[in-house]
């Protein structure tokens, strides 16, 4: 047994395959490695260790995806008017600030989340926003964030010495702790093939409304906020 080391091992964990000697030791490595029990069907698994068995669990998860996606497809909502409507007006007012929005089918996961909308009486956006740190494994999701609002401001409560959440500040210190010139926003560029992934470079003293213009967007803008001197793989356009 992998979590007492006393008794000989009658369990194995699908997951993570941990051996176990009884439901309490299981209970015990669930606990302590945040493990869930269940099995990964999408875990990678190498050319000489491909079985009989792995090709029959992908087959089966591509049934479970067919059967997902075609329920998702006859719900209600899909066919709603309202719904229509709300999505049509919602890319017509876009189109009409030069921003390309593109909105993906219910029953995907960022359609789901989605959560922009446009007021008419003041004229102006209030986006779903998704804030990914990767240089400390980090995601925020904000909701309700209007246009005109800067950059600058929208990362304030994150990265500033001074403004930030402590909580936050401590997961982010890397960010708090290196001068702002430093820090790069960036919004990965769509429509391009994926061994040829860009970057564009938003400007964080202008308006959240500014950098979107003449982008496409899928759903909801996702801006990556890394650092100039450990950024590797993130190629900004026109480098």
């Amino acid at each position: 047994c992998e979590t007492c080391s006393k008794e000989a091992a009658k369990y194995r964990c699908p997951r993570c395959m941990k051996y176990s000697c009884s439901l309490l030791c299981v209970k015990k490595h669930k606990l302590a490695l945040s493990c869930n029990g269940v099995r990964d069907k999408t875990a990678f698994v190498s050319v000489n260790e491909f079985t009989d068995l792995h090709l029959l669990s992908d087959y089966r998860f591509l049934e479970d995806v067919g059967r997902t996606a075609d329920a998702a497809a006859r719900h209600c909502t899909v066919h709603s008017p309202a719904t229509k409507r709300l999505l049509y007006c919602l890319r017509n007012k876009a189109r009409g600030c030069n921003i390309e929005l593109k909105t993906l089918p219910v029953g995907f996961t960022k359609r789901r989340e989605n959560s922009t909308t446009f007021s008419s009486v003041e004229n102006k956006f209030y986006w779903h926003l998704k804030l990914v740190f990767p240089h400390c494994h980090a995601e925020y999701t904000l909701k309700g964030v209007p246009d005109d609002k800067t950059l600058a401001d929208i990362l304030k409560p994150y990265i500033d010495p001074v403004e930030s959440d402590p909580v936050v500040c401590q997961r982010l210190k890397i960010y708090t702790a290196s001068p702002q010139s430093d820090v790069q926003i960036l919004m990965k560029i769509e429509n391009r093939n994926r061994n040829s992934v860009r970057y564009n470079e938003l400007d964080a003293s202008r308006s959240l409304l500014d950098n979107l213009k003449g982008k496409v967007i899928i759903e909801y803008p996702t801006l990556f906020v890394v650092l100039k001197t450990l950024k590797k793989d993130m190629v900004v356009l026109g480098q």
